[in-house]
């Protein structure tokens, strides 16, 4: 049978229903029953009656995981336990900064700055995320008088509204944790030649609050990539591009208002993103270290941040089992074609916290010098917690699977048996490849094509 006789027997599989019939779970993902009410009573943020939620997205779209709302707390991040305070860390320290500065090696150093001309379309999207990249943009003075807030729960609900409107799909608030923030910052347009003294300048700013803005990466192309093609870089420069813009506007409104606000984006970060989407509510940390993933999306989505002193009232970070899960589950681990993903079985200590510890290393140089595409997208592929095909079977699986270490194996198994993950859906592949591209020391990095902005 062939590979595409398969995928088709597999969704008329899906359509007849038979799986979950067998699995007892029809009813939880098609009609609503007891189960189905049980799993949508914890899926609603209950909002005061001045109202917290957003108008346009009255509930938060986790899909069909069970999550549970969990408090704020100064010992915890979301479900990550603090075991001593965190200590900010320098931007010059991550991963692709590393391999500009040539701590990782000549072939990183030269890969890196070949790492978003490899695809012209993703390079063309990355010079749009430029123009809105410059301190003028992100940050500025608030004007000097102020408009009365005095109500921070209908002032979030009017924010969220306005994230949504500029087309974001998913909005949250969280207490931002001063540790979250960069020790030191890179200076736009850094010159690695020179010491690393003249490239970063020590980041002082500490507002009590962030807004985080997501977008979907888009799931028909996703579907259609290896996840080591030119569109992955594209998907990830498109989303980048488009939450940059919703935080840069929202920014320079609140600062209309008279307070005080910093967008955060790809292409000029004053804080790493992920504990700022734990604390907004938005996801859990995960296996692979570094990425959050969100109870819909997984790892399909991009973020940018908001910074301010707004008056506004925090959202609670969630649990949806996935620390049962990602302890069971391994997929990244298996998929990752560096092995750069920690089998272990529970999270360790890094920097006052617990979490899987990734090789972040090891996996920037294969990023980096990847000859056979662009980057790498194989934990985001083949997580089974990315919507895959809006289907009964996959709802109902992710249902389960955020129910414990039992239901988390039976929703790998789920996954594994019908190949989510490992799929190429032809009919959804619209764009053009150059492979010759790809190649390290390319014709892009030859004529000084533009190199990642970090």
């Amino acid at each position: 049978m062939s590979d595409n006789e398969k995928k088709i027997s597999r969704r008329a599989f899906l359509r007849a229903g038979t799986a979950a019939a067998a699995l007892g779970v029809i009813g939880a993902a098609q009609m609503p029953g007891q189960a189905a009410a049980a799993a949508t009573e914890n899926m609603t943020f209950q909002a005061s009656p001045t109202g917290q939620w957003s108008k346009l997205h009255p509930r938060h779209d986790y899909g069909s995981a069970l999550v549970r709302f969990v408090e704020n707390d100064d010992r915890w991040l979301g479900t990550s336990e603090l075991l001593s305070p965190p200590q900010n860390t320098s931007e010059a320290d991550m991963g692709f900064n590393q391999a500009n500065r040539g701590l990782l090696g000549e072939l990183p150093q030269k890969g890196v700055r070949n790492f978003i001309p490899k695809h012209p379309f993703g390079g063309a999207i990355s010079f749009a995320r430029t123009l809105i990249a410059p301190e003028t943009v992100v940050d500025g003075e608030p004007s000097p008088e102020k408009f009365s807030i005095p109500d921070p729960e209908q002032m979030s609900q009017h924010i969220k509204d306005a994230a949504y409107f500029l087309r974001a799909d998913e909005v949250g608030i969280g207490k931002m944790p001063p540790y979250a923030y960069y020790s030191h910052k890179v200076k736009q347009g850094a010159d690695w030649t020179k010491p690393l003294e003249e490239n970063i300048y020590e980041f002082t700013e500490r507002l009590p609050y962030v807004i985080v803005v997501m977008v979907d990466q888009h799931l028909e192309t996703m579907l259609a990539s290896t996840g080591y093609d030119g569109i992955s870089g594209s998907q990830s420069m498109r989303s980048y591009h488009a939450t940059g813009n919703i935080a840069v506007i929202l920014a320079k409104y609140i600062r209309t208002l008279g307070y005080r606000a910093r967008a955060h984006h790809s292409a000029n970060y004053g804080a790493p993103l992920p504990p700022l989407m734990i604390a907004a509510g938005l996801g859990e940390l995960s296996r692979t270290g570094d990425c959050v993933i969100h109870p819909r999306l997984g790892f399909r989505h991009k973020l940018a941040a908001v910074t301010t002193d707004l008056p506004l009232a925090p959202d609670k970070p969630i649990d949806f089992g996935l620390i049962d899960f990602c302890r069971v589950c391994k997929k990244c681990a298996d998929n990752c074609p560096n092995q750069s993903i920690s089998f272990d079985r529970e999270p360790v200590e890094y920097n006052g916290y617990l979490r899987w510890n990734s090789d972040f290393k090891k996996c920037t140089i294969f990023r980096t010098t990847n000859e056979e595409g662009s980057s790498c997208g194989r934990c985001m592929k083949v997580c089974p917690w990315n919507s895959k095909e809006d289907s009964w079977f996959h709802k109902a699986g992710t249902w389960i699977g955020s129910r414990g270490e039992a239901s988390a194996n039976l929703l790998k198994s789920i996954d594994d048996m019908f190949g989510y993950g490992t799929e190429e859906i032809p009919k959804y592949k619209w764009w053009l490849e150059w492979p010759d591209n790809y190649k390290v020391e390319s014709a892009a990095t030859a004529s000084g094509g533009s190199i990642y902005n970090k």
